[in-house]
């Protein structure tokens, strides 16, 4: 038998918010104040992850937090003419100010104001743990990244912002576009497109996910929360809105369909500029998503 229509709908809450936006607040203000390090640069502190987009469960703790420098970027070039490449190879130079300045300065603030032992470095990174705040944060430090699709001159340039950071162990720069998943996010849930049921059914896949994560069904790390959400963005609009759709019992059904139907190998990120699918850090694996709409589609059957 399907899972209850009752059960789908509870698990398409959303969680709590409140302690996030705290969080978020606490940081910002400590950035923001005259006696931070990085006062007078051009800096945004913003959320980005599951409460930045409405996707966040019961189960979601740790709050995704970006500080990102605007002063300094980098930038693809790649969809340039040679001219305009030639013009912006002119028209900027090298920054004096870099991302490792900018890291430690925020660095600096941070355990000043909540303690060096409460404030500690990582990979991709900053860690601020739960007591100085009131969630645990995961504080990206970025400069801004620029996709170019043309360039005439300062006052004539089009570009998607993005960001980028230095992942200290792995010894890479990492590229991710949070502004741009978040407005694809919000023109699929809304009322044009899916009726304003995309974000919700998210948050069904997420707790049914860790549903079957916590019961042994599947590993902990099968498809994480950001890849299930670019996968479900891939989905056709009509799976969630249509003249049929009427229930989540309906839309979980029509969604698995979809997905064992579909050739996904195309599929991209919501950002709409990454392939979802591929070998780096910053992609899911094909073999993840069957193992886990095999699952789905198990639970789905025996429930």
């Amino acid at each position: 038998m399907p899972i209850p229509e009752s059960q789908l709908e509870r698990w398409s809450h959303q969680g709590a918010v409140a302690s996030s936006q705290a969080t978020h607040q606490s940081i910002r203000n400590v950035l923001d104040s005259t006696a931070s390090p990085i006062c007078g640069h051009d800096f945004d502190v913003y959320l980005q992850g599951s409460y930045r987009n409405y996707t966040n469960i019961r189960g979601d703790s740790d709050v995704d937090i970006v500080v990102q420098l605007n002063s300094t970027f980098q930038s693809d070039l790649s969809l340039l003419t040679r001219s305009e490449v030639n013009s912006y190879r002119a028209t900027y130079q090298n920054a004096a100010y870099g991302w490792a300045d900018f890291r430690e300065a925020v660095l600096a603030a941070l355990r000043s104001h909540y303690s060096r032992s409460m404030v500690l470095e990582g990979n991709k990174s900053i860690k601020i743990l739960r007591g100085a705040i009131s969630l645990s944060a995961d504080v990206v430090v970025a400069i801004q990244y620029r996709k170019y699709i043309s360039f005439g001159g300062t006052a004539d340039q089009d570009y998607l912002e993005g960001l980028t950071f230095y992942a200290l162990r792995d010894c890479r720069w990492v590229v991710n576009y949070p502004k741009l998943h978040y407005a694809n996010g919000v023109e699929k849930n809304s009322p044009q497109r899916t009726g304003g049921r995309y974000k919700p059914t998210v948050r069904l896949f997420k707790n049914a996910r860790m549903y079957m994560a916590e019961r042994g069904l599947i590993s902990r790390d099968l498809v994480r929360s950001y890849f299930l959400e670019c996968l479900l963005y891939n989905v056709s609009d009509t799976c969630f809105s249509s003249c049929y759709v009427s229930s989540y019992v309906t839309i979980l059904g029509d969604i698995i369909d979809a997905l064992r139907r579909d050739d996904c190998k195309d599929y991209l990120c919501q950002n709409r500029l990454v392939p979802l699918f591929g070998t780096s850090p910053e992609q899911c694996s094909t073999s993840d998503v069957i193992k886990l709409i095999n699952a789905l589609l198990k639970l789905w059957n025996e429930w």
